[in-house]
């Protein structure tokens, strides 16, 4: 019984030892799984330019006017896909009179759509996703110098083929979810990004000229929010700008491009998924 009782005490120690060798090895695995953590680090959130959600885009009243009585059309093309007889086109001007770049066309099969309230000014995107039916487009919502904020607009095709705007995703509803993730340290000129926990990158800034970095909130988002519509399904791009002591605008020469997949539920909310560096 004695022997007996032993081996079992030895067993039971052994049993502990491999418990806890095993724990260690599986907490090891799932950092290397779920990457670095920095939550020991002080960070603070970054904040949004746009302050309420942006106005939907409407044609001016007398470019309107004219594209009622228009006999043509002058358009660019912004998308072709042959196999589904689908295209895009940004009208740039009905007979003479210019659309202060308003306008698009959208044509399915023998059926064509205008849409006279999307902006086209500046690098309009199109792309067409089969598997789900969306017709996606990127258009201008705020440009200028520095300045590079899109609408995403879901397209969808009525049984007739003529298309309509299904969601229209706001910039200011982007910023507000990118604000609840995105923060930031600073350690003399290197900023360091994070999405919650996850570290994203690092930036170091080389203005030496503008009175360093503004005392109260030195990174910002908001002005460039747009997106990459070179794939099926689009993806947010973002870059934070930076606020100095000196002057009003915000700089972005040293900071990096930050990326997600972003999806657009029916009941038009969106996810942005894990951010990336480019």
């Amino acid at each position: 019984m004695n022997k007996v009782t032993v081996i079992g005490y030895i067993t039971n120690e052994e049993m502990k030892k491999d418990v806890l060798r095993l724990s260690v090895v599986c907490l090891a695995i799932g950092l290397l799984l779920t990457g670095c953590h920095y939550s020991g680090i002080a960070t603070q959130p970054v904040a949004g330019t746009i302050d309420e959600p942006l106005a939907a885009d409407t044609m001016p009243h007398h470019v309107l006017q004219a594209m009622d009585s228009a006999t043509r059309f002058h358009n660019y093309e912004l998308m072709s896909d042959a196999e589904h007889e689908i295209s895009v086109s940004a009208i740039d001007s009905v007979d003479t009179i210019s659309t202060e770049g308003y306008g698009i066309v959208v044509t399915k099969g023998a059926v064509s759509t205008t849409l006279s309230d999307i902006r086209t000014t500046r690098q309009p995107q199109a792309c067409y996703d089969a598997a789900t039916g969306d017709l996606w487009l990127a258009t201008t919502a705020m440009e200028g110098t520095g300045i590079r904020t899109e609408w995403l607009c879901q397209l969808r095709f009525n049984g007739d083929g003529t298309a309509f705007v299904k969601t229209r995703v706001n910039p200011y509803t982007v910023q507000q979810e990118l604000l609840k993730r995105l923060a930031y340290s600073i350690s003399g000129e290197t900023i360091t990004l994070f999405d919650g926990e996850q570290k994203l990158a690092t930036a170091t800034n080389s203005v030496t000229d503008m009175g360093g970095f503004d005392d109260e909130q030195p990174l910002w988002i908001g002005e460039q929010l747009y997106y990459d519509l070179s794939a099926d399904r689009p993806r947010l791009l973002v870059v934070p700008g930076v606020k100095f002591v000196t002057g009003l605008v915000l700089h972005y020469d040293d900071m990096p491009e930050l990326s997600a997949p972003i999806t657009v539920a029916d009941d038009g909310s969106i996810t942005i998924e894990e951010l990336s560096v480019l």
